[in-house]
């Protein structure tokens, strides 16, 4: 078992440090979602995944259940390559899959988390007995020049929807530069929420537990602890809407009151007006014709589409093609 590290607590600093100037001296205000998941963040992500209105992480169980074994005959993948890896959880779908098939060799989780890279891969090395475990901590829109080769077939997993988190642009360049990381004959297995009912999408985002304004505010502790800042976090209202015209859906915090927010570390003074909004994700939805495009201007061919029975998410299998 072997762990590479890209990133460490230093460049996270950097990051957030970074992000927090940018984001909130802007008009409109914004964070990026990756400042959800401190420890306690993720442990109510993973609740959100586990509620009635949030039907995302079973849709896209149900595809996997339904299709690791038509992954695995048409990729002959011996490594399997999981971004932003997590707990790495829907990944045992297909690494079960690949190693019926009798392909599987080395698995490869990369995320940005060197605790919970850990405490994964030690789960997958005990319960895949001689599977090669090669964990990278890295940020898979800065570090996938790093994603290792070792000869045969790889096959690159990005679950869950989270390239919905990348703006339009953003995406191009994430496809791009994966694609230039991979040899022709590599394959994509690539996640998308599909668009439907606007309350559906919205209920997803914005449960009647209220785990997901929880979820939401967190950001802000997170702010308050790393920065020294002074949030008040329960001043803030969490907001989930659906944008037609962008076709997703954005979470924001809403400030019940004017107020004025300090952060030391930064040295940066915050006003907000009462009812301003700060946007803290956007998770696109999804059609095919469009993802297709977007593989394609990539570099790769799709050449698989899978949804759950209900139609509600969807997964891509593409194939890196000669440039």
């Amino acid at each position: 078992m072997n762990l590479d590290h890209y990133l460490d607590d230093d460049d996270l600093v950097r990051e957030l440090r970074a992000d927090v100037h940018n984001g909130l001296t802007a008009q409109p205000k914004w964070l990026p979602p990756k400042w959800f998941y401190d420890a306690r963040g993720s442990e109510l992500f993973e609740e959100i995944t586990r509620l009635p209105e949030y039907y995302p992480t079973r849709a896209e169980r149900e595809v996997l259940l339904r299709h690791a074994g038509d992954i695995a005959r048409t990729t002959n993948a011996k490594t399997l390559i999981e971004l932003g890896s997590g707990s790495s959880e829907k990944t045992r779908l297909l690494l079960d899959a690949l190693r019926a098939h009798g392909t599987l060799g080395s698995f490869v989780p990369l995320d940005v988390s060197d605790t919970a890279l850990r405490e994964a891969m030690t789960r997958i090395a005990d319960d895949y007995p001689g599977l090669d475990v090669h964990g990278i901590v890295g940020d898979f829109t800065r570090h996938l020049g790093y994603l290792p080769g070792g000869g045969g077939t790889r096959l690159v997993a990005f679950l869950g929807g989270t390239i919905g988190n990348l703006l339009p642009a953003e995406r191009a360049q994430f496809l791009a530069a994966l694609r230039a990381a991979l040899e022709p004959g590599d394959w994509l297995l690539l996640g998308t929420d599909l668009v439907k009912d606007p309350a559906v999408l919205v209920a997803a985002y914005d449960d009647a537990a209220g785990v997901t304004a929880q979820f939401n505010r967190n950001v802000l502790r997170v702010l308050n602890r790393e920065l020294d800042g002074d949030f008040d976090v329960d001043a803030f209202d969490h907001v989930a809407l659906w944008d037609a015209g962008q076709e997703w859906i954005e979470m924001r915090l809403r400030a019940r009151r004017a107020m004025r927010v300090r952060l030391p570390v930064v040295d940066l003074t915050v006003d907000f007006a009462a009812g301003e909004e700060l946007r803290t994700e956007i998770s696109a939805k999804f059609r095919r014709d469009g993802v297709d495009r977007e593989l394609t201007a990539a570099g790769f061919a799709p050449r698989h589409w899978w949804t759950d029975p209900a139609g509600r998410f969807a997964q891509s299998l593409a194939e890196a093609v000669p440039g």
